[in-house]
């Protein structure tokens, strides 16, 4: 049914299709949000439109790709140049598109603006800074364990699976319907509750509370709730427009996959990053965070390659919320379910941004092409 032009949609359906193509780019009318205010100098976007759309990968076109993904918004940027930018679906350039999971790789530049400045440990246990965790899975964990998603916290990331913990944590922050009564009305009333499986510090496994965990960490380091927290250390610093945060009854940002931008604006966070975490002079991301995310601890791409669940990326690594999917590349990738993704080759000075509402979380094929289609256009303007 249809009232006007604007579907009928509830707390049980409003992530699916059709409704999806609608709703991700209208967070803040589906769910309670926050406000993470934008600056007054946004990083310049300086455009020139010449990009080759018929630009061929494999058997296809980067047009081909676009059209049969599901694509909302398309931005390409050669060293800082808008080259395309494009909004096949019902997205606009002034409303903001959820990022899913892309929002893990902006929680953790706070975090790595919280570590340069000495007011977050990487080393230190999970429990100095959240106690509540002393009688959890988590007792034990550090700060790096959840950087890099090595914990050894039990916690199904199976979307489709309604007892799946993933599940479970959507309807702590009331995203979908209540439907196990002992679950907490709240993100940080849940996470304590999650058990350990195996040590902490072994195999990579992909893992949304994690991050969540690091929001908690880097609010109470830091003093501060993350709205106001990620405003002042990177929003304010990068982006010409305010950010939604989406939020839990009791006020908590959902850190691993609440967060959304404009296109533009997830453009410019990718470009701070392809220019060593600078926004022109102002040093928005240490430099340091950055390389160390493209090199790895040593141990890095061995923990990948032992995931106990599929990764994608053969060969690839998971360090500091990035994906890096290359050993002989420089290349970052933010990645977020429905088909989100951030692709920054700081090789040949390329970001390519993607905001989609495909119809399931995960589907390999299509998260596929649309990296073919990055890697095909970074190369063609090498």
């Amino acid at each position: 049914m249809m009232i006007g032009t604007e579907p009928l949609v509830t707390l049980a359906d409003w992530q699916s299709p059709p409704h999806n193509r609608y709703t991700f780019g209208r967070m803040r009318q589906m769910v309670p949000t926050a406000r993470v205010a934008a600056g007054p100098a946004p990083l310049r976007l300086p455009e020139d439109g010449a990009l080759d759309l018929d630009l061929p990968v494999g058997n296809e076109t980067v047009r081909s790709i676009l059209e049969r993904t599901y694509t909302d918004g398309f931005m390409v940027l050669h060293r800082g140049t808008v080259l395309a930018e494009l909004y096949p679906g019902d997205l606009d350039p002034d409303r903001t598109h959820m990022l899913f999971s892309v929002s893990k790789s902006i929680v953790g530049t706070v975090a790595a603006n919280l570590i340069a400045t000495g007011t977050l440990d990487p080393d230190a246990p999970l429990t100095a800074y959240v106690p509540e965790f002393a009688d959890s899975g988590y007792a034990g964990a550090t700060v790096r364990h959840i950087l890099d998603m090595r914990s050894g916290i039990r916690f199904s990331e199976e979307y489709l699976e309604p007892g799946a913990e993933v599940r479970l944590l959507d309807q702590a922050v009331g995203w979908v319907p209540r439907v196990d009564d002992w679950v907490p009305q709240s993100m940080y009333g849940f996470l304590p509750m999650l058990k350990a499986a195996r040590p902490h510090g072994g195999p990579f496994e992909y893992r949304s509370c994690e991050t969540d965990v690091l929001g908690w960490v880097c609010e109470r380091a830091a003093g501060e709730r993350m709205p106001s927290l990620l405003s002042r250390v990177i929003w304010s610093r990068i982006a010409s427009d305010d950010m939604d945060a989406g939020v839990d009854r009791a006020g908590a940002v959902f850190a691993d996959g609440g967060l959304a931008a404009t296109l533009r604006d997830v453009a410019r966070f990718g470009e701070m990053l392809r220019c060593g975490g600078r926004n022109g002079t102002d040093q928005v991301v240490p430099q340091s965070w950055i390389e160390d995310a493209l090199r790895g601890a040593p141990d890095s791409r061995a923990a990948y390659a032992e995931s106990p669940i599929a990764t994608p990326l053969p060969g690839g690594m998971y360090r500091n919320q990035f994906w890096v999917p290359h050993a002989d590349r420089q290349v970052l990738l933010c990645l977020g379910i429905y088909g989100q993704s951030i692709y920054i080759d700081l090789d040949r000075d390329v970001v390519v941004v993607k905001l989609s509402s495909c119809p399931t979380p995960v589907d390999d094929e299509l998260d596929n092409a649309s990296f073919a289609a990055a890697e095909a256009i970074a190369a063609s303007l090498a």
